[in-house]
């Protein structure tokens, strides 16, 4: 079933769980996603991100989400993930996207308030969550561009988020505390002090992005300190390559949609194994 935000982050908060949020570019992501939430029966957030509309268009894909997460036996948000410009969020609004993310994180102060708040103030308009973020991650969605400054220099500023949250009136807040989109080639070092500060400002909802790649005891100490959405795609997208590779190496089938079922039965075990970890007590 479709659900709003709020509405699946109210059911991960009453089971005690963080929700996962996937980003889904293509069909066999999706069904990676869909089958595993089903099977496990827990809420999950199927995300589309502006950076893969080369892989699959917001125009075709999006629809798709919305029909597929209806038709699921699990509650499932629909959600544009990394929306880099009003316009582009407007579309996802359009299509019927219960939620989205303006990121403006990397612009100034003063310009990442103003450009969320016209993105709030349409989005309110049509009954959609938005979620924003303050500070930002070292490398950009998709794993590239990585900054050539100290992580921690990023890092979100508790002092701020009170007069961000007023002046923009979001519905969920990204922090930033040492995680990284894409795959680390080091180990990350987590400033969990950071989400316990932000969890002491406010009881807004909040989220991790770059989930990926971290211990499953990290995982479950930011849930504790407050942690509601974690972004999670690229080791279960590597998961995806890893069984391609492996199917293509073995020989064992002439035709793409053999080796797309083995990838999208890939995908589905990773992201089923993230999602019980999410769901630990």
């Amino acid at each position: 079933m479709l659900v709003t935000l709020n509405q699946i982050i109210e059911e991960g908060r009453k089971k005690k769980i963080a929700v996962g949020s996937f980003n889904t570019p293509n069909f066999e992501c999706l069904l990676a996603v869909l089958e595993a939430a089903e099977e496990l029966d827990v809420p999950v957030i199927i995300a589309h991100a502006q950076c893969h509309e080369g892989v699959a268009p917001l125009s075709q894909i999006g629809p798709v989400m919305v029909e597929m997460a209806k038709r699921s036996k699990v509650p499932v948000c629909v959600h544009l993930d990394h929306g880099e410009d009003f316009d582009y969020c407007k579309r996802a609004i359009e299509l019927g996207f219960p939620s989205v993310m303006i990121d403006y994180s990397t612009r100034e102060y003063e310009e990442n308030v103003a450009g969320t708040k016209e993105v709030v103030d349409f989005a309110h308009a049509h009954g959609v969550s938005v979620e924003a973020e303050l500070g930002a991650l070292p490398q950009r969605e998709g794993g590239e561009g990585a900054a050539a400054v100290d992580p921690t220099a990023l890092y979100t500023k508790p002092e701020l988020v009170p007069d961000y949250l007023a002046r923009t009136g979001i519905d969920a807040l990204a922090i930033a505390f040492g995680t990284a989109h894409g795959i680390y080639k080091t180990k990350p070092v987590l400033n969990m002090d950071i989400i316990g500060k932000v969890r002491a400002l406010t009881d807004i909802p909040l989220v991790m992005h770059g989930g990926s790649g971290i211990s499953h005891e990290e995982y479950r100490e930011v849930i504790r300190r407050g942690i509601d959405k974690i972004n999670y795609y690229s080791y279960m997208a590597y998961a995806g390559y890893a069984e391609a590779k492996r199917t293509a190496e073995a020989k064992e089938s002439d035709f793409f949609h053999n080796m797309a079922l083995n990838v999208k039965n890939a995908m589905k075990e990773n992201a089923k194994g993230t999602m019980k970890v999410f769901a630990e007590k």
